[in-house]
């Protein structure tokens, strides 16, 4: 799990609006870390290309 940083944290809760559930603040917090995560991935070419990307999509939507 990618850790998320404090100025994000802080940049997330700032974009949210005057009031909120915290249902709203758990999936926009879960939706960072896993944009964070993939980030992450992407740096360590931790990456499918898309020709293996389809051929999972495809087996996965013949199931």
């Amino acid at each position: 799990m990618a850790p998320i940083s404090k100025e994000k944290l802080i940049e997330t809760i700032k974009d949210l609006p005057d009031t909120f559930s915290l249902d709203e603040l758990f999936e926009r917090l879960i939706l960072l870390q896993k944009i964070e995560s993939g980030m992450e991935q992407s740096k360590s070419d931790q990456v499918l290309s898309t020709a293996d990307a389809r051929a999972k999509l495809s087996q996965w939507l013949l199931k």
